[in-house]
């Protein structure tokens, strides 16, 4: 089972700061710049998609442990789904002398002018759960294999057969690469599993409810729902429910609480997830930010996490985040 794992900064950190998170872009430093260029990690700015995601607030939650148990200064935003908003941040990061900036970036390739200022200030910089360009280095789950993983475990539940609609999200890496490895899965070891219509959300399960509606509405002979991630997976079992569609398979991404809940209670359609394990990501995120000021580059500049499937019938002996 995967653990959540602290990781030592390296280097001694010879100023003690106090923890300060925020999320309404306002400096968050106190004493102006923070960077003292000398190889040490004393201020980290933590980017993320969304708090309001369980997802998000547990990377939020561990990377703040780490902070008070190294004494680091820590400021965390709320990107709010939005690419200009976090552009600012990064300003507001460069401008605070920050030694590493940790994203989640809403838009993986839109970010990348922001994300190279700061590398133009000497700040460095590490995606986490989602690449984003010009990156130092990325941490994520292996997107791809969840993908495959999740379509499997529909596939297999449907008998092999039959019609299926695909939850697509926003345009970063991670919703990318779990529907390029559904599709990759589905086509070649399920050439009889059709996918009828495939929409993007917002990664949320407002927009999973309402386009798979939308869809369900639009393809009613429909076996199977494959949503990118928890959120948009239990959207689409909340519209199965109120369309009175019992026998449609519905299978996410995350192993988040709310898909654990789901899954115990027994009046669900979610039948599987593969889990991700977000504090082990920010943690490692974070000791690849320390080795990389400290002057050690990773040996890869992306570092993949495998997920674990999680089902109905396993759902017991899954420990969560």
């Amino acid at each position: 089972m995967m653990k959540r794992r602290l990781f030592a900064a390296g280097a001694a950190v010879s100023l003690l700061a106090g923890l300060v998170a925020c999320s309404d872009g306002e400096s968050a430093v106190e004493g102006g710049a923070a960077g003292g260029g000398d190889g040490e990690v004393k201020s980290v700015g933590l980017m993320l998609q969304d708090i309001s995601n369980p997802f998000f607030a547990s990377m939020q939650n561990s990377l703040q442990e780490t902070a008070e148990a190294e004494g680091i200064q820590l400021n965390v935003q709320d990107g709010r789904q939005d690419l200009s908003v976090q552009s600012s941040q990064i300003d507001t990061f460069i401008q605070q002398g920050v030694d590493l900036i940790i994203i989640n970036a809403v838009d993986s390739e839109g970010i990348g002018s922001a994300v190279q200022r700061a590398k133009d200030a000497g700040i460095t910089v590490v995606a986490v759960d989602v690449d984003a360009t010009n990156a130092d280095a990325a941490v994520t789950t292996d997107n791809v294999l969840a993908g495959t993983m999740a379509c499997t475990a529909l596939a297999e539940k449907i008998g092999g057969e039959g019609n299926i609609l695909i939850l697509e999200g926003t345009p970063t890496t991670a919703p990318r690469e779990r529907v390029e490895g559904c599709e990759e899965v589905l086509a070649s070891d399920f050439p009889d599993i059709t996918v009828v219509g495939k929409q993007a959300t917002t990664n949320d399960r407002a927009t999973g409810l309402s386009v798979a509606t939308d869809l369900l509405t639009a393809n009613p002979d429909v076996q199977g729902i494959f949503g990118m991630n928890d959120p948009v997976a239990l959207g689409a079992d909340l519209a199965l429910q109120q369309a009175k569609r019992d026998g449609v398979v519905v299978v996410g991404v995350d192993g988040s609480p709310e898909a654990v809940e789901a899954m115990t209670g027994g009046d669900t359609s979610l039948w599987a997830t593969p889990a991700q394990d977000p504090a082990g990501m920010v943690d490692e995120a974070y000791r690849i930010g320390v080795d990389i000021v400290a002057g050690n580059e990773p040996e890869e500049r992306v570092t993949l996490l495998d997920p674990s499937l999680v089902t109905i019938d396993t759902v017991g002996e899954y420990e969560g985040w």
